[in-house]
């Protein structure tokens, strides 16, 4: 032991046990939980492969023989094209993972805010007399037409 750390002096040991220590809750984890989904971008991968594979499957007896050898060579020219994009930025794919999710996350917010200020308006009963009630009120944020009547001639 070095006195200056209280630590084992070779460094490597410590970290090796460290890394095992890892290892055994990675696969404690894994035995419990399944598999940990992939990146943004081996998930993409297994999408396309997935629809590839039920597009392929689906034999139409209307669509034909050439038309099923386009189907097949649409599907080949998508994967081409995708496969380069997510080997060259798999992180890219992560950031739109995440940012998507912000996005629900903002979105589930504000509907849920706007619930909220519509069981509070209308008094959380519904029926005919929380909507007078409602109709009645001046702060009422549904009520931005002009005050009073006016007649409408039709002749």
């Amino acid at each position: 032991m070095s006195e200056a750390t209280d630590r084992p002096a070779d460094g490597d040991a410590w970290a090796d046990a460290c890394a095992e220590d890892l290892e055994a809750e990675k696969a404690r984890r894994r035995a419990r939980y399944g598999p940990q989904p992939g990146s943004a971008a081996e998930e993409l991968r297994k999408l396309v492969d997935a629809v590839a594979d039920k597009v392929s499957s689906l034999q139409s007896p209307l669509l034909g023989v050439a038309a099923q050898g386009a189907v097949q060579q649409v599907i080949k020219q998508a994967k081409s094209a995708v496969e380069p994009v997510i080997e060259r930025n798999p992180e890219l794919f992560d950031h739109l993972a995440a940012a998507g999710g912000e996005l629900l996350a903002a979105y589930r917010s504000a509907v849920e805010g706007q619930e909220s200020r519509w069981t509070r308006t209308a008094g959380g009963a519904g029926g005919a007399g929380t909507a007078k009630k409602a109709a009645d009120d001046p702060s009422d944020p549904r009520d931005e037409g002009p005050g009073g009547s006016e007649q409408i001639d039709l002749d």
